[in-house]
């Protein structure tokens, strides 16, 4: 009998090595390396066994001119921010993936998809939670459908013989870290079993055109766990985020091989599961009050979609020898980046003071577009004087502190004007028409702005 040998493999990238390695040569991680046992095969057993049976076999290459271009079939969900994310609905065949933390809404926001159309035909492949706690959980979220059938079974290949016997409209498979092949001796939810499961369920999907989503988990960085692999593989890949402390949720596709990157949509968990929310501006400043010092509005893009965002700063003495710099849901680097400009462009000094910035509602700002608002919030609160009534900024700061360029400002001035804001503030460089009765004042440098924005 050959004998087994011993091989390491790296948790977050999949790279395999012969002994144990404390830094992973492909990805730089430390102490990711897992060990695991290689049945080694006699040549009789020795064939690939990585291939779903009962599919048609691929056929022989084709000329350009001759394949069939018509556009791939859409079904919708329903949840009107899901199929925006989605970039119009689910396309046919199509291989899906959402990761998320922990609790975060991504069972609840499958499973609605039953409710939401219950003329879908769906295959709920569970490997977390019993038939029985699903069904109380359907029951809470208001789901009945005749076509939604429950499968608690994590041997993927039991789950593509009954996929392939019903032949559903969506299969979903919730997550792919619980199912498993018996052909390997890994855990569940090994880089090896993550892969070859994947692998099984793609085939299943563009061979037997069956719609497939798929629920990953997320490590405590964030990332989606197992192999970086799987997220090449699928078609889109979905992320919900959030924060533990609202009820706010955000549904970002990082990829999209059949619509926009970066779209998002934008919900509400409450007891009834996640509803959408149509207009998150309005949601993000019901409790601005414009009277305190600090306080700022910005408009960032998010996607294709303007949101507006308030912005809150706190400039106040520092009591220790290092002044402290706190920033949730804007870039710490790039806070630290746009103090150093106002102090040396603009002559105001926060070397001595402790700066904290938030981002109101547990939004995650990326947008250069938010600077402007950013450094007129920090101003604001440092000389506490508040910033002029309904007045909206965006704009990118550079480091000689001017004012620069920034993509999408009608969409962004139409939003502005929509949530009845009379007073705008943005680049210069972009040539600003006037908005109905939106009144737009060009800025080409931080200071001028500064002076036009504070209250006297």
């Amino acid at each position: 009998m050959p004998k087994d040998r011993m091989q390491y493999v790296c948790g977050d990238c999949g790279h395999t090595s012969t002994k144990w390695l404390g830094n992973c040569p492909n990805c730089g991680a430390w102490h990711t390396f897992k060990e695991f046992k290689v049945e080694r095969k006699t040549k009789s057993e020795k064939e690939h066994k990585g291939k779903v049976d009962g599919l048609a076999d691929s056929q022989p290459p084709q000329k350009l001119d001759e394949i069939d271009s018509d556009s791939q079939e859409r079904f919708l969900s329903n949840i009107q921010e899901f199929d925006r994310v989605l970039g119009g609905g689910f396309v046919s065949g199509s291989f899906v993936l959402i990761g998320g933390d922990p609790g975060i809404g991504k069972s609840t926001l499958t499973l609605q998809i039953g409710k939401s159309n219950p003329g879908l035909e769906i295959l709920y492949c569970a490997g977390e939670e019993s038939a029985g706690q699903i069904k109380q959980r359907a029951q809470r979220l208001g789901v009945d459908s005749d076509s939604f059938y429950i499968y608690t079974d994590t041997d993927i290949n039991k789950v593509i013989k009954e996929a392939q016997k019903l032949d559903p409209d969506l299969l979903i498979v919730d997550s792919i870290q619980t199912v498993y092949r018996t052909e390997l001796t890994s855990m569940a939810g090994s880089v090896q079993q993550v892969k070859e499961c994947a692998a099984l369920l793609q085939q299943l999907a563009k061979k037997q055109d069956i719609t497939t989503l798929v629920i990953g988990h997320v490590t405590k960085d964030g990332a989606i766990a197992g192999p970086r692999v799987l997220e090449h593989m699928v078609d889109t890949v979905l992320q919900f985020e959030g924060d533990s402390n609202y009820n706010y949720r955000m549904l970002r596709s990082i990829k999209n091989r059949f619509g926009p990157a970066q779209e998002v949509g934008v919900f509400e968990m409450k007891q009834q599961g996640l509803i959408d929310v149509l207009n998150p501006s309005q949601l993000f400043l019901s409790e601005f009050d414009s009277t305190v010092s600090g306080n700022a509005v910005i408009c960032s893009i998010e996607g294709s979609r303007p949101l507006l965002v308030e912005v809150q700063a706190l400039v106040t003495p520092s009591n220790y020898g290092t002044p402290q710099r706190t920033a949730n849901g804007f870039d710490y680097k790039r806070l630290s980046l746009l103090l150093a400009v106002l102090e040396k462009r603009g002559g105001y000094q926060f070397s001595g003071q402790d700066v904290y910035l938030n981002i109101a509602g547990g939004l995650k700002v990326n947008d250069p577009a938010a600077d402007l608002g950013v450094m007129l919030a920090l101003v604001s609160s440092l000389v506490d004087k508040p910033i002029s009534d309904e007045m909206a900024f965006l704009g990118e700061v550079g480091l000689g502190g001017e004012v620069r360029a920034v993509n999408k400002v009608d969409h962004r001035l139409g939003e502005i004007q929509k949530l009845g804001f009379k007073h705008a503030i943005v680049p210069k460089a972009n040539n600003p028409q006037k908005e109905g009765g939106l009144a737009i004042t060009g800025a080409t440098n931080i200071m001028s702005t500064i002076k036009k924005a504070l209250r006297d």
